[in-house]
């Protein structure tokens, strides 16, 4: 579970209330502003230069890539057939969700799409060329998540290896509902699982559950083209009220990343079951490239 913090810029995040919608932010604002005080931002004009808004539609999806296939609850559904589910999705029934691709790995030309990066720190450390990819296993980097009317998140979390959030709506629009870190206690993360919360927040058990009586959400609509970025520990899940498509990019920084190399190393059995003995030898070079990384954002 993740600690209470009590420094300044924290009570603030703790007391928030809103999201805030901003434009023409400045690299040092969203900095000052927003990433060093770890509170939670929608930009509304970050993707102004991306190709991706407007052209990745559902039909596009559907024209250029119909058979990538994608097991949802022990079922395979193509990509062809899930955006047909998509377009008539109900409350009452809607569309499997969450069906998600890992960019790199299956559509690696839309990649330039989705450019100019947007970077939540001063070094894109997620990116950075002596980064070795396999610190990143378990990690999609890139992803796009397609939902239709009346799905949701199957549960709230905060998400894994503590990585900070950006996610931009290509198509559509997604609800977001976000607790503050502080809030952890009141949400009685699982056993084995502490970035997993055992509430279903959209029919809460107050008799299994009553702290979470106690807790305080806050919502905010992502449109299409808004980019939401949120640091690590934020717990969050999503409704989606119409057809939907989304990028997801996970993010490092000097404030994640600490926590980012102790999660590898508390889950490295899991993450590399082939390479038991390199675990000391990674976490000696994730230090070192931390310490690297960190001079150079002196300079920056």
């Amino acid at each position: 579970m993740m600690g209470l913090k009590t420094s300044k810029l924290n009570s603030a995040a703790e007391n928030l209330t809103t999201i805030d919608r901003r434009s023409n932010l400045s690299r040092k604002e969203l900095f000052k502003e927003y990433i060093e005080p770890e509170i939670p931002v929608i930009l509304t004009d970050a993707t102004k230069n991306w190709n991706a808004i407007g052209k990745l539609t559902p039909e596009f999806f559907k024209t250029n890539y119909p058979e990538i296939t994608k097991e949802i609850k022990n079922k395979k559904y193509t990509l062809s057939e899930l955006i047909d589910l998509i377009q008539i999705s109900t409350a009452e029934k809607p569309a499997p969700y969450p069906f998600n691709l890992n960019i790199e790995n299956y559509l690696p030309e839309l990649l330039a799409d989705i450019k100019p990066e947007i970077v939540y720190g001063k070094l894109d450390r997620i990116n950075h060329p002596l980064l070795p990819k396999f610190l990143l296993n378990g990690t999609d980097v890139y992803e796009f998540f397609f939902g239709g009317k009346g799905a949701s998140f199957p549960f709230l979390h905060y998400d894994a290896l503590y990585m900070h959030t950006q996610i931009t709506q290509v198509y559509g629009s997604k609800e977001f509902i976000f607790y503050s870190p502080g809030q952890s206690q009141l949400l009685y993360p699982r056993p084995g699982s502490p970035q997993i919360s055992q509430v279903d927040i959209f029919n809460p058990d107050y008799e299994k559950f009553p702290l979470f009586k106690q807790a305080r959400q806050i919502r905010c609509m992502v449109e299409e083209g808004d980019t939401l970025l949120f640091p690590t520990g934020w717990w969050h899940t999503t409704q989606i009220h119409g057809p939907s498509i989304t990028m997801g990019r996970a993010q490092l920084n000097a404030s994640n990343w600490q926590k980012f190399i102790n999660d590898i190393y508390g889950h490295w059995k899991v993450l590399h079951p082939n390479h038991p003995n390199m675990r000391i030898p990674a976490l000696v070079c994730a230090k070192i490239l931390g310490t690297v990384m960190s001079i150079q954002e002196a300079f920056l």
